[in-house]
C-alpha cells in the first residue's frame, strides 16, 4: 500500500512537464477561482458543463493516466453515491396544495404536461422512494459542486509547485501590505503546509505497514482492546508529525530565518506570456456564457 502514489492529493506531479504546468500561477490561481465560483447560484446543466470541461482539461493536458485512475474512479463513485443519495431523500417540500378552480374548471385538460414528481416506487420491496423535480435538481448540484471542487483543486497542485503557489499568492495579495496585513508569514506558513502533505502520508503510510506486518488478529482481541491499539496509533502520528515539525522549525532557526523583516524571502520571479494571456481572455467568453445561459431560471 503506497499512499503516496494511490492518494496523490496536494503532490506536485514534476515530470512530465505539461502545457498546464507552463502557466503563469497567477492565470491558474484565477482560473481556480473561476471554477469554483462559477457553480455558484447555476442551472443544473451549467454546473455539469463545469465537470464535464474539467474531465475535458484533464484529457488534454497530457497527464498520465496512471496519476488520474485511481483517484478519478474513487472521485466518481463518491459523486455518484451523493447523487443517489441526495436524489431518493426527500426535497423538503412537504406541502399539500388545494385547488383553487371548481371542479368542473379542473376537468379540462392540462396546458402543459409539467410533473413534479419523476419517478416513484419500491426499493426491493423495503421502502418506497420518490424523486422529484427538486430532489434531483438538488442530487446534480451537491455532486457536480463535490466533483468541482475536489477534482479543480487537485488539477491546480498537480500542475503548480508549492512555491509557485505562494509567489502567485504573495502577488496577488501585495496591495493588502497597505493594511499591515502579515502577507509573507501567511505564504510561508502556506508553503511549509503544501510541504508537510507528504509527510503526513508518509507517517500513515509507515504505520500501516508496522501495523500489517505485525499480523494482529483483531476478531480475538475485541472492540475495547482494538480501540486502545488505535489510539496508540494515532498518539504515535500526532508525536511523529510534531517531531517532523519541530525538525523543520529547527532547520529554518539554524538557517537564520526569523523574521520577514531581517530575512528576505526569495520567490519566484513571475511574467506573463502569450499563452497566459490567452488564458486569461478566454474567461471574459467563460463569465459571458455563464451569465446568459448559467444563470437560474
Amino acid at each position: 500500500m503506497d499512499l503516496l502514489r494511490s492518494l496523490p492529493i496536494g503532490l506536485y506531479l514534476e515530470k512530465p512537464i505539461t502545457w498546464l504546468h507552463q502557466l503563469d500561477p497567477r492565470v491558474k490561481l484565477i482560473w481556480l477561482m473561476t471554477f469554483l465560483a462559477a457553480p455558484l447560484l447555476g442551472n443544473p446543466w451549467w454546473r455539469l458543463g463545469i465537470v464535464g470541461l474539467l474531465i475535458l482539461l484533464s484529457g488534454v493536458s497530457a497527464i498520465p493516466w496512471r496519476v488520474w485512475r485511481q483517484q478519478m474512479g474513487w472521485l466518481f463513485i463518491l459523486a455518484v453515491l451523493v447523487f443517489i443519495l441526495t436524489s431518493l431523500t426527500p426535497d423538503g417540500l412537504a406541502v399539500n396544495s388545494q385547488p383553487r378552480l371548481p371542479n368542473s374548471e379542473l376537468s379540462l385538460p392540462p396546458a402543459s404536461d409539467y410533473q413534479y414528481v419523476l419517478f416513484k416506487g419500491d426499493l426491493l420491496n423495503i421502502t418506497k422512494f420518490l424523486v422529484t423535480r427538486r430532489s434531483l435538481e438538488l442530487g446534480v448540484r451537491v455532486s457536480t459542486l463535490i466533483f468541482t471542487l475536489i477534482h479543480s483543486t487537485n488539477l491546480y497542485l498537480l500542475t503548480t509547485a508549492p512555491e509557485e503557489i505562494t509567489t502567485a499568492l504573495d502577488r496577488l495579495m501585495s496591495p493588502l501590505r497597505r493594511f499591515k496585513l502579515p502577507i509573507t508569514e501567511i505564504v510561508l506558513t502556506l508553503t511549509l503546509s503544501l510541504r508537510f502533505i507528504p509527510l503526513v502520508l508518509e507517517e500513515v503510510q509507515n504505520l500501516i505497514r508496522s501495523i500489517r506486518t505485525r499480523a494482529i488478529n483483531w476478531q480475538k482481541l475485541g472492540l475495547k482492546r482494538s480501540l486502545q491499539i488505535w489510539l496508540m496509533v494515532v498518539e504515535t502520528l500526532l508525536e511523529n508529525l510534531l517531531l517532523r515539525a519541530e525538525q523543520i522549525a529547527t532547520a529554518m532557526d539554524i538557517r537564520g530565518f526569523t523574521s520577514p523583516n531581517e530575512h528576505q524571502v526569495q520567490w519566484n520571479q513571475l511574467r506573463l506570456k502569450q499563452r497566459d494571456w490567452l488564458a486569461i481572455g478566454v474567461l471574459i467568453p467563460f463569465w459571458c456564457a455563464r451569465f446568459i445561459w448559467g444563470g437560474m431560471s
